[in-house]
């Protein structure tokens, strides 16, 4: 037997009907159409009216009470057992179930009801054959309507102008929120995308290319989701007429995956690339920058600088302040030399109290320097952390050219650092061009 697979949260039974014995359901054998009780607790018949005992080739109801079930999969028990918490949730359900009475597939329309069965009160449904559905005795046919059945993939067909024909009840649940009483055949397509217009395009591509896939945000009971459409071209088992199959596979949970690594990801770029307590790039993004920054430059024809700044008097601010105040000092620098640079070059934070400039939009040496010049200016004009504390540091700025000085990156900032060593040994505050090899 199959059964819908969606599983359910369980409900309390005190409002099922009770029924204690054999002798309440005497009446069942008044009624033509096929009747059984169906135990959950023990897996078996609790009773069957003569048409029960006729359907399941048997000679007396003992023989469907004492019917051997072991065999039954869990799986088969599970989908019995929601089946129940269906007709517990909703009163009824009609659903077309396999049964295989003399061994023989026979696939049913039948109506369920919970029920309280016996002195224990185990969970128990009444089974009501409502009609049969012909589909032959083709075994794989009645694998495949079921699969697409009991799929919690929705699938649907529709003519090659979006008009549909035939939905599962994925499908139906999915989009249960569209009023279809005020669309046309067709609008009913397109309501389902978030942009009607790409399910139009998609509707085209579709029929021209005999198929395809596509992923796109689309309107469902539960919001506003992505999901992945598969579409294949198919015939009408009847007519003939050519149809478009499509299976709709919710890909949200993935794609919200991929922009929470994504976020992640950027947020670890931030922690690689830029300094956490001035906010400007690091020394690892300057170097991750190296190849297009020297193809930039090599395009350009523009001199490549470096200055190596190394703040004076910084330790002091850190010993007699604190380092709250030492970090307001460093960002407020920061500050100052990213915008003195602005439209030359970028600021980046080495660490400690030392920083690095690069210059590669100027037109000269000379620029440079004058430019190492306005950020010593920079850098000594008083910094107020505080209505009742203002602090003074000075720096030591060492330049050092590309191609003059060094022709890799790191050659260039360890000549612009002896540079600066120079000028901290002959007193600190200057700026001073590296001297040549």
């Amino acid at each position: 037997m199959t059964v819908p697979t969606s599983p359910l949260e369980p409900h309390s039974y005190d409002h099922l009907v009770h029924i204690r014995d054999h002798s309440d359901v005497a009446l069942y054998e008044l009624i033509p159409d096929v009747v059984w009780f169906f135990d959950l607790d023990k897996h078996g018949w609790w009773w069957g009216n003569s048409a029960a005992v006729k359907f399941w080739g048997l000679n007396h109801v003992d023989e469907l009470i004492n019917k051997d079930l072991s065999g039954d999969t869990q799986g088969a028990k599970d989908r019995t057992a929601q089946t129940f918490e269906l007709a517990v949730q909703n009163g009824l359900t009609i659903d077309p179930w396999t049964t295989y009475p003399n061994g023989k597939p026979k696939t049913l329309y039948m109506r369920h009801r919970a029920v309280l069965l016996g002195p224990e009160k185990h969970r128990g449904i009444i089974a009501f054959i409502n009609e049969e559905v012909n589909l032959g005795d083709t075994p794989e046919n009645l694998l495949l309507v079921e699969a697409m059945r009991y799929t919690n993939v929705a699938v649907t067909s529709f003519t090659l102008t979006g008009d549909p024909v035939v939905e599962n009840p994925a499908a139906t649940e999915t989009y249960k929120h569209i009023n279809r009483n005020r669309l046309s055949q067709d609008n009913f397509f397109l309501e389902r995308f978030v942009n009607p217009e790409e399910g139009k395009a998609m509707l085209a591509q579709a029929v021209a290319g005999q198929g395809g896939q596509w992923t796109y945000h689309v309107h469902t009971a539960k919001g506003e989701r992505i999901h992945t459409l598969d579409v294949r071209m198919t015939r009408h088992p009847l007519s003939g007429d050519f149809l478009l199959l499509m299976s709709e596979y919710d890909v949200t949970p993935l794609h919200e995956a991929l922009d929470v690594a994504e976020i992640a990801q950027e947020e670890l770029r931030q922690l690689a690339h830029y300094d956490a307590v001035t906010g400007i790039p690091s020394l690892r993004y300057l170097m991750d920058q190296e190849r297009a920054l020297m193809q930039s430059v090599k395009q350009s024809g523009h001199p490549l600088a470096v200055l190596y700044i190394d703040l004076d008097g910084f330790k002091e601010v850190n010993d007699n302040c604190g380092h709250e105040t030492g970090n307001k000092v460093l960002t407020q620098v920061a500050r100052r030399l990213s915008d003195t640079v602005e439209g030359k070059g970028k600021a980046v934070r080495l660490g400690g109290d030392e920083f690095l400039i690069w210059l590669d939009k100027i037109a000269d040496k000379d620029i440079a320097i004058d430019v190492a010049q306005a950020l010593l200016a920079q850098i000594q004009i008083p910094i107020k952390v505080s209505p009742c504390c203002t602090i003074n540091v000075s720096a030591s700025i060492g330049v050092a050219f590309h191609q003059l000085h060094g022709q890799t990156l790191d050659e260039i900032i360890q000549a612009a650092d002896r540079a600066m060593y120079t000028i901290k040994h002959a007193g600190k505050c200057g700026v001073r061009e590296a001297s040549l090899a």
